[in-house]
């Protein structure tokens, strides 16, 4: 099963967009993550909508951030992103009428479900401008 590296990736463009700090085109910003730069407009078009980046097309075009990585979160982001689930475990439902079956996934859902909720309210408390902040910062000031 693939991993769902979405929200690391679009993490990672905006981190570089606010170190960046002037427009970057998707070609640029798949490059970074070494994916397509139609995926990169179709995610970044999601976050343009929820407000975190804007776009302009043209010579000097590209993306850049509206809003400073310190008033987003992690949280923010996912939803942006129309983020389903954490999990991806699938409960079985073949045999929904055996009572077996129904106490297994009774257990799986309850500890899957608060599970996704900790780890919703932690993205909450995580702002983009915490992201290896140390290591971001030695970076620049080597390039």
């Amino acid at each position: 099963m693939r991993k769902d590296s979405r929200l690391s990736r679009v993490l990672h463009i905006l981190v570089h967009l606010e170190a960046i700090n002037q427009p970057v085109t998707s070609e640029r910003m798949a490059e970074m993550i070494s994916t397509n730069p139609v995926v990169v407009r179709r995610t970044m078009a999601l976050l343009r909508e929820a407000g975190y980046v804007t776009s302009a097309k043209g010579h000097n075009g590209g993306w850049q951030l509206v809003k400073p990585l310190k008033s987003i979160t992690l949280l923010d982001i996912h939803q942006a992103l129309g983020e389903g689930r954490i999990f991806t475990i699938g409960l079985t439902d073949e045999h929904s009428q055996c009572v077996i079956e129904q106490a297994v996934n009774a257990a799986l859902k309850d500890v899957m479900n608060e599970a996704e909720a900790l780890m919703l309210q932690r993205f909450g408390q995580i702002t983009l401008d915490k992201l290896g902040t140390e290591k971001i910062s030695g970076y620049l000031q080597k390039g």
